[in-house]
């Protein structure tokens, strides 16, 4: 009879290998009961007076996109049509990732949505968001017990 080390993971070891390939290399996710294979990558820059978000979205064009602010929150929506080109005799094959996404990001108490501005220029589309007014201090005077 052989003796067998007992070692807690080996059990486990496999499975997550798997999940570790399935993380990688499919990246659907649902968005609104469909699966998306593609979430636009997002730059956000802090300036001085704003805020600025930046979408890659190459083959879209604005008409695909919807930019809105409600809550406090800042949802960019959209969808990518499919793209698939396939010539034969010298064989020509292009695809690319193609469905719904949508990213929200949460934007700081006392945003003005009427404030903030989008605009869609060669793939990249560019939000700016003001900065709120940060809220000033108010000097209460203080008056003696003899003048109340």
């Amino acid at each position: 009879m052989a003796l067998v080390r007992w070692a807690p993971g080996r059990e486990l070891y496999p499975v997550q290998i798997n999940r570790l390939f399935n993380t990688l290399f499919d990246t659907a996710t649902p968005v609104a009961g469909r699966v998306t294979r593609w979430t636009p990558a997002l730059d956000i820059v802090e300036n001085d007076g704003e805020y600025v978000v930046r979408a890659d979205l190459p083959g879209m064009g604005d008409d695909d996109v919807k930019v809105e602010v409600r809550d406090g929150v800042l949802r960019i929506t959209g969808e990518r049509k499919s793209e698939t080109e396939e010539r034969k005799d010298g064989y020509t094959r292009i695809e690319r990732s193609f469905g719904s996404f949508a990213r929200s990001l949460t934007l700081p108490e006392g945003v003005d949505p009427e404030s903030v501005k989008a605009s869609f220029d060669k793939g990249v589309l560019e939000i700016h968001v003001p900065k709120p007014e940060a809220p000033k201090a108010h000097t209460v005077e203080i008056t003696s017990g003899a003048e109340a």
